[in-house]
């Protein structure tokens, strides 16, 4: 797996300086500067309140919606693979004064890296794609929760990953939705911002996994499913057809059948 993560850390190096920098807006840095909560309003509404609490975001790129949730009055520590995102994220720390502990690792060696527990676990858009075992990530994520504490995830809709949008505008299926040590190789020479800076580490390894699958996992792991929601709007565009939503997200043309493109979870450790 090592080859995997590697590849995939390059990747989100190069990725981190276009994304800081955002020239499409969809990261709305400034929105941030200027005091504005940033946070997407799926979360927005779903997370709770964190006033006083210790949340643990993991995959937090370059500590944006970590910094946001520290605004809400979350006490927060953020964990990320790219030594590129962590540093930015340490000093958009720095420049808004807004507090946050950030600790480089990849996710499988968290618990060697980052002491006690807390009440939240944060993780949200784009996250588990990134992870080939998604029982050790449920266990990694029950270790950190003290009981009582709750896993809030929100992410893009493994059967809406499952398609690919060809030429003729038809939504079919392409990829596997299963756990595999084989991941599914793509190579991509830009991000999912649309801009336009090209990359030149275009090969990534991610794995789909099914919502069966994630949702077991943390059962096995001891903790209880509060809610699973279903969302017809997604974070970034998928597909070509997506279209403006409102409130910095996109959905589906209205011709086509609404189709569930992400959901979103709450899971409590007892």
């Amino acid at each position: 797996m090592k080859e995997y993560f590697d590849a995939n850390r390059r990747r989100w190096d190069e990725a981190v300086g276009i994304h800081v920098k955002s020239t499409t807006g969809a990261y709305r840095l400034d929105d941030f500067r200027a005091g504005e909560d940033i946070l997407l309003p799926i979360e927005s509404a779903e997370v709770g309140d964190l006033a006083g609490k210790r949340l643990l975001h993991l995959q937090c790129h370059f500590g944006l919606d970590t910094l946001s949730l520290a605004r809400r009055g979350a006490i927060v520590t953020g964990l990320d693979f790219s030594p590129k995102a962590i540093d930015a994220a340490r000093a958009l720390s720095r420049e808004t004064g807004v507090p946050g502990t950030f600790v480089l690792g990849n996710v499988y060696d968290a618990p060697s890296l980052i002491d006690g527990q807390f009440d939240v676990v944060y993780t949200t858009w784009g996250t588990t794609v990134w992870l080939p075992d998604i029982t050790r990530w449920a266990e990694i994520v029950a270790h950190f929760l003290k009981p009582g504490g709750y896993l809030y995830k929100l992410d893009g809709h493994p059967a809406a990953l499952a398609l690919e949008e060809g030429k003729d505008g038809r939504l079919t299926p392409t990829y596997p939705c299963s756990q595999s040590d084989t991941p599914l190789i793509f190579d991509d020479d830009t991000t999912y911002t649309g801009d336009p800076d090209k990359l030149e580490k275009t090969r990534t390894y991610e794995w789909i996994h099914s919502l069966s699958t994630i949702v077991n996992g943390l059962i096995g792991a001891g903790l209880t499913l509060d809610f699973l929601n279903e969302h017809d709007r997604l974070a970034w565009k998928l597909f070509p057809c997506m279209q403006d939503a409102g409130e910095h997200m996109l959905r589906l043309p209205p011709d086509l059948p609404s189709f569930p493109l992400a959901y979103s979870l709450k899971a409590s450790k007892p």
